[in-house]
């Protein structure tokens, strides 16, 4: 199945585009290919639709195997029928799908497995009719089998009823109504483990918390199972019970006969032995998945921010780790990033201190430093203090150090500097980040860096595919030279991967930098295809041709040509001259293969061939005389970095080597619904302080112009640490659907038209 029509009625696109899509991606074309250069193909879709198209391409072909597979058992155990495959064939979801197969699912032998061995399933049937005449006492006496290991008429009628539970159970109709009932009425319920109130005290704010599970924010979600995971917390989702009941009692019993007060004590043990237990498993793992999608969509978000980050650029650049004890490791890099010098100061006393400042003066003048970087660790506000006392007409630049020590202790650091501390190489890694944030950031596993909420309790699988995603777009947005690039950066360009990344290295290195983009096709195992999806976003700056240094693609220097001639001058010269690029009308050279939207792509890029697409940087310094929370008073206005931005509000660096949070309530004077609509990773903001609580090392911030101190209390519950006297629990619902057996008609009656194997 191509389930084109599906995906662009779910999309809102035309079944073209997603049909167009998933043959470029089968045909092995990346995303930032897709979107990028083939737009004539597809309709000019951007990455978010390819993904989206992708994403659910790969969950429609699952569910077709899953369907195929259920058709192949059924087949092997000679169990289908005609009317089974069109249920089968007919199921667009995957629970609706397991829903029709659960009765025929090969399963261990449960109770009504036994009772139908026990020759009761007659017995059950009959019951389920719930004649008015019909007596189950008399009737079940004709099923006493002691050979059968029927001893009486209760346990016939016993058998009787658990086969009857588990027909009701798994009834395809009333498992999904009962499952959109617990999706809408459902509550999160919370409680400590017996014994586990002091070991657990981090999750004190679940201990007795109660709240809708379809209104819970995921944060609060992952918390609490973070909880239950670690052994502090029993965690439940479940309606009241009494409603629920009702409800599917009434989709079976039809009346207060004998056989009806059978039915409905068979329906009642199905649920609660197995319906509840089964609708709470796929409502605990709907809402997990939901909870961790937003997480993850978090995180993604955040590490684009990140990695899109302003780069000084090729700066040669003097970079300190602090540190007190073991002091602060110095390096200058040249313009490249390449190691020139290491060395070592200790600031811990004014006399330590004169000559570090010495050291630094001597370093910086000696390699011709153009900027000073220092990390934000450790000492890093005293460095910087001292770094600036100096007055060495340089920019100071503090720079946040998440993931160096990851960096440091990597293969990569080993293979880069064998013979260096971990300390020197981390502050190479500071250096370097300055210089270009997203070049050195891809060498650091992204759930390293610290820009996510939760990224150890979510789908390590999901979480790795979206963040593979956002590096790889990230890079070939932004392009990559390809004479200087690292294995680690060129790993991530569309079509190359780890292989042929080292690969080009390993040719770099023997053969001396690239001169043309072609050259590439040289690369040993970089075959047509490879070289098709990576050219256009490899640069090659000051080669022989100047369209190697921009992103426009090998296979459309031919309409660059074109138009040089045209306007009967150079490529260079038409790169050079705004007035003769005005003269191009790109509908002048529409064909049959290229359209206007790479034409008007191609004449984007002649205007800044090769530019950075990257916002330029802009310089940043904390406050002077606050380097400690001590320091810090309510109704302080401050600079700060956002490091970190979540569901329920960004975190914020101050320079007191503790992040305040700005509750979601505190980033604007307007409502915000969605902290990213206001906040970005590395944003620089102005901030007021609201409260401070040292001892938990906690800060309240503002960025509202006119702040009003948010309760604590606000806070403390969109963190997932609601004060006890605020928890709140759902209010009985008196509008809950009801359903009466004894009324003998019921709407939902009608859906079920036969109570054996469907």
């Amino acid at each position: 199945m191509q389930f084109f029509e599906q995906i662009a009625k779910e999309l809102s696109i035309a079944p073209g585009q997603a049909k167009a899509v998933a043959e470029l991606l089968d045909e092995g074309a990346t995303i930032p290919f897709i979107a990028r250069y083939r737009k004539e193909a597809h309709g000019s879709l951007d990455e978010v639709a390819v993904t989206a198209v992708r994403d659910r391409l790969t969950q429609l072909r699952e569910l077709e195997a899953r369907r195929q597979a259920i058709l192949a058992s059924l087949t092997e155990r000679e169990l289908l029928t005609d009317e089974l495959r069109n249920s089968v064939t007919a199921a667009t979801m995957l629970t609706a799908l397991e829903d029709v197969y659960l009765p025929y699912r090969p399963k261990r032998r449960t109770r009504a497995t036994m009772a139908r061995e026990k020759g009761l399933e007659p017995l059950a049937l009959t019951l389920l009719d719930q004649a008015a005449s019909f007596a189950p006492q008399e009737a079940a006496k004709a099923f006493v089998d002691a050979e059968k290991g029927v001893e009486s008429i209760d346990a016939a009628l016993a058998g009787a009823r658990d086969i009857i539970a588990e027909i009701a159970s798994e009834h395809g109709a009333a498992r999904a109504a009962m499952r959109e009932f617990f999706a809408r009425k459902a509550v999160a319920a919370s409680n400590v483990a017996k014994g586990k109130e002091e070991e657990g005290a981090k999750f004190r704010d679940y201990f007795d918390w109660q709240e809708s599970a379809a209104k819970a924010a995921g944060h609060r979600l992952l918390a609490m199972l973070r909880g239950e995971a670690e052994g502090f917390l029993s965690l439940h989702f479940l309606p009241e019970a009494e409603p629920a009941q009702s409800l599917f009692r009434g989709m079976f019993v039809k009346n207060t006969s004998p056989a009806g007060q059978q039915v409905r004590e068979a329906v009642d043990d199905g649920y609660k032995r197995l319906l509840a237990p089964s609708l709470e498993t796929e409502l605990r793992s709907t809402l997990r998945k939901k909870a961790e999608s937003e997480a993850i969509a978090v995180f993604a978000k955040n590490l684009r921010q990140l990695l899109l980050a302003s780069p000084l650029g090729q700066k040669r650049v003097l970079a300190i780790d602090p540190g007190f004890r073991t002091g602060c490791k110095i390096v200058c890099l040249d313009a490249q990033g390449a190691l020139l010098h290491h060395d070592l100061i200790h600031i811990m006393s004014e006399g330590q201190q004169k000559d570090a400042g010495e050291k630094i003066r001597k370093l910086a003048a000696a390699h011709k430093a153009e900027a000073i970087a220092i990390g934000n660790g450790t000492a890093g506000r005293e460095t910087e203090t001292l770094v600036r006392s100096l007055q060495l007409s340089l920019p100071v630049l503090v720079v946040s150090e998440s993931g160096a020590s990851v960096y440091s202790a990597s293969e990569t650091a080993r293979r880069e500097f064998p013979d260096l501390d971990l300390t020197v190489r981390g502050a190479v890694s500071i250096g370097r980040r300055l210089m270009d944030p997203l070049a050195e950031l891809v060498k650091i596993d992204p759930k390293a860096i610290g820009v996510g909420q939760y990224q150890h309790d979510v789908d390590q699988t999901d979480l790795k595919k979206s963040l593979d995603d956002v590096v790889e777009s990230c890079v070939n947005a932004v392009g990559v030279e390809v004479n200087t690039a690292s294995v680690e950066l060129l790993t991530h360009v569309s079509g190359l991967g780890p292989a042929l990344a080292k690969s080009v290295v390993t040719y770099r290195e023997a053969n001396g930098p690239f001169a043309l983009r072609k050259d590439l096709q040289k690369v040993p195992r970089l075959g047509p295809k490879a070289y098709e999806q990576a050219a256009g976003f490899l640069r090659i700056h000051g080669g022989t041709n100047p369209l190697d240094a921009s992103a426009v693609h090998p296979e459309s220097y031919g309409i660059v040509k074109a138009m040089a001639k045209d306007l009967g001058c150079s490529v260079p010269d038409m790169l050079v001259n705004a007035e003769q690029r005005r003269r191009i009308k790109a509908e002048d050279y529409v064909t049959e293969t290229v359209g206007l939207p790479t034409l008007r792509d191609i004449l984007a890029e002649l205007e800044k061939p090769g530019r950075d697409p990257r916002e330029a940087y802009e310089a940043f310094a904390f406050a002077e005389g606050v380097t400690r929370i001590e320091d810090l008073e309510a109704g302080m206005r401050l600079p700060g970095i956002v490091t970190n931005v979540t569901n329920f509000g960004a975190f914020v660096d101050i320079g007191v080597h503790q992040d305040g949070l700005v509750h979601i309530s505190q980033l604007s004077d307007s409502f915000v619904s969605d902290p990213h609509t206001v906040a970005t990773v590395q944003q620089q903001v102005s901030v007021t302080v609201l409260e401070v609580d040292a001892a938990r090392k906690r800060i309240s911030l503002s960025m509202k112009k006119a702040p009003e101190a948010t309760p604590a209390r606000d806070q403390a519950r969109d963190m997932g640490r609601r004060p006890d006297a605020e928890r709140r629990k759902p209010r009985n619902d008196k509008r809950q659907e009801r359903q009466k057996p004894e009324e003998g008609h019921r709407p939902f009656q009608d859906m079920l038209t036969r109570f054996g194997k469907k």
